[in-house]
């Protein structure tokens, strides 16, 4: 079952005996813990039907006994195992996981890693009326749909311009994502189509100083906004670390190199092989490719990877060149 597929589940009231949440994105696994603290007990019950434990904290023995405890005036208790993976004893909740108590619904939060589907309890997550869900980190460039899809459960539609500047500024951290989505949706009327002006002003991304100003800059080779831009970056070099706009001008000239072997495709092609959302990105990087030949584009990328070398220490001095002046030097090489 998928992430919200298995909300929904929760949300109409059926229940699993045993949730297994396991993988390397936390965000996930936290939401659906969320779903059945909120749904499965009344507040009220909650004071002597559930219990959160901690895989620090907890054996297994104890664990045990509170499983197979019988709910107390009421239809079922709940069990929530945190940290999980911390846990030593959690291959020995194999046998109860192969007979669970039917009255229990036991949640175990095995985060950042997943678990060996090879031993005796990974093969017990098998049985009948166990939810065992694989949390994976999304790739990058699954962020944006990610983002229009969180937004539209709030109510909200995040334009792709909009989306794609919140997936590039907040990166990776979903819970982060989440938490910007949350206030931008409590600060905008529903339905509001949200645009990277909105975005700049609930999010704090500064309108005029960002990436994707940086990359529009370096893709008309416009000199002196790429000089305020980067003087910018350089002065604030905590909140633009190198190495993230590095990563971020690597995957924009990845994509004009494609580009130009693409050349004579329809917009549709082009669309599906650059893994772009809409004519409106297709018609910046086409305006790159006008502006940087395909040898051009190979050079800029062969700098940025150089930069990115010289950034974590290779073949740099960086007692003598620190981060603000490499970042200085490696736009003024893509230009000249």
């Amino acid at each position: 079952m998928t992430f919200e597929e298995i909300l929904r589940e929760i949300g109409t009231g059926q229940f699993r005996s045993v949730y297994f949440l396991h993988g390397e994105e936390p965000f996930f696994i936290d939401r659906i813990e969320q779903a059945v603290d909120g749904h499965a007990l009344p507040e009220a019950e909650k004071g002597f039907n559930q219990v959160v434990l901690y895989g620090k904290e907890v054996d297994a023995i104890t664990l045990l006994d509170y499983l197979r405890r019988y709910p107390m005036m009421g239809e079922r208790q709940v069990v929530i195992l945190r940290e999980a993976q911390e846990m030593k004893g959690l291959p020995d909740l194999a046998a109860y996981v192969e007979n669970p108590m039917p009255s229990t619904v036991f949640v175990v939060c095995h985060k950042h890693k997943k678990y060996d589907m090879r031993t005796r309890l990974g093969k017990s997550l098998q049985g009948k009326n166990i939810l065992l869900f694989d949390s994976k980190k999304l790739y990058d460039n699954q962020l944006p749909d990610w983002i229009a899809g969180y937004a539209k459960s709030k109510g909200i539609e995040a334009t792709p311009p909009a989306a794609a500047l919140m997936a590039e500024y907040l990166g990776a951290d979903l819970a982060k994502i989440a938490n910007e989505v949350d206030k931008l949706a409590l600060n905008l009327p529903k339905g509001t189509a949200v645009t990277p002006a909105h975005v700049q002003e609930y999010v704090g991304i500064s309108k005029d100083y960002n990436v994707f100003e940086l990359q529009k800059a370096l893709a008309t080779r416009d000199l002196p906004k790429v000089t305020r831009i980067g003087a910018h970056f350089a002065s604030n070099i905590r909140r633009n670390p190198l190495i993230v706009t590095i990563s971020s001008l690597y995957s924009y000239f990845s994509k004009v190199l494609m580009l130009h072997s693409l050349k004579g495709s329809p917009d549709a092609e082009m669309l599906k092989a650059l893994e772009l959302r809409s004519d409106w990105f297709l018609k910046e990087y086409k305006l790159a490719a006008t502006h940087y030949t395909p040898a051009q584009t190979a050079r800029v990328i062969s700098l940025l990877k150089e930069y990115d070398l010289r950034s974590k220490g290779v073949d740099n001095d960086t007692t003598n060149t620190g981060e603000a002046e490499l970042m200085k030097e490696m736009f003024w090489k893509i230009l000249h």
